[in-house]
């Protein structure tokens, strides 16, 4: 049973994917609000003050990309995209705009309660928090140090600086525009194969096995996400 104070806010006009989601989201215990219009579900953030937001990006009035970019203006509440496989420069747009998370539909019901868990999980002041912790791997920002099973890995400066902003967004997806732009800059936003190298080198340094890694996930054509 999840946290019955957690509040979830789905923003979605098909009203079958609504009643299945709240049927679903409140089995497991969480407090379910819904709106059918982007106009809706922005109030409805204003005054329901929700824990997560699940945002369908084809709404019939606003963009759902024009919902987020709206949102991120005044409120830091984890937001999941619903999306279909069609929109994948959407769901790219969307989290450059500050969503935390995708799924595309059909969808399974474990899944999106995992990722609910994880943004929850990792939104609410990690940043804040000097030692993150990822099972065996431990990111001391304070001291600038990367540590796996109790031995301090050695990275190089732009090797810790992809780390470092993976964890303090752990859970969350990173594209390879913003890794690119936050690490190297602007110029390098369409870098992709770059990153694709320096990832490669991390993983076989925190990974014990690289070609299976279970902290540094690909997210195919989006990003990366650090667990």
């Amino acid at each position: 049973m999840e946290d019955k104070s957690q509040r979830i806010l789905i923003i979605d006009d098909d009203t079958q994917i609504r009643r299945f989601l709240r049927v679903a989201l409140t089995s497991h215990g969480y407090h379910v609000k819904d709106a059918k219009t982007g106009r809706e579900g922005l109030e409805a953030v204003a005054m329901y003050s929700p824990n997560l937001v699940v945002l369908d990006l084809g709404l019939p009035d606003l963009d759902g990309l024009d919902v987020v970019h709206q949102l991120r203006e005044w409120s830091n509440v984890p937001i999941i995209i619903l999306s279909v496989k069609e929109q994948e420069s959407d769901k790219i747009t969307a989290l450059d705009l500050g969503a935390n998370d995708y799924l595309t539909k059909p969808f399974g019901m474990g899944e999106l309660l995992a990722r609910i868990r994880a943004a929850m999980r990792h939104t609410i002041g990690v940043e804040e928090q000097p030692i993150l912790y990822f099972e065996d791997l431990i990111i001391d920002l304070l001291h600038h140090r990367v540590i796996l099973n109790a031995h301090e890995i050695k990275l190089t400066l732009t090797e810790y600086e992809i780390v470092k902003n993976l964890a303090i967004n752990a859970g969350k997806v990173m594209t390879h525009s913003c890794l690119l732009r936050t690490v190297w800059g602007p110029s390098y936003e369409k870098e992709v194969q770059y990153l694709r190298v320096y990832i490669g080198q991390i993983r076989r340094k925190l990974e014990l096995d690289p070609s299976r890694p279970r902290h540094i996930i690909t997210e195919p054509g989006v990003g990366y996400r650090l667990l």
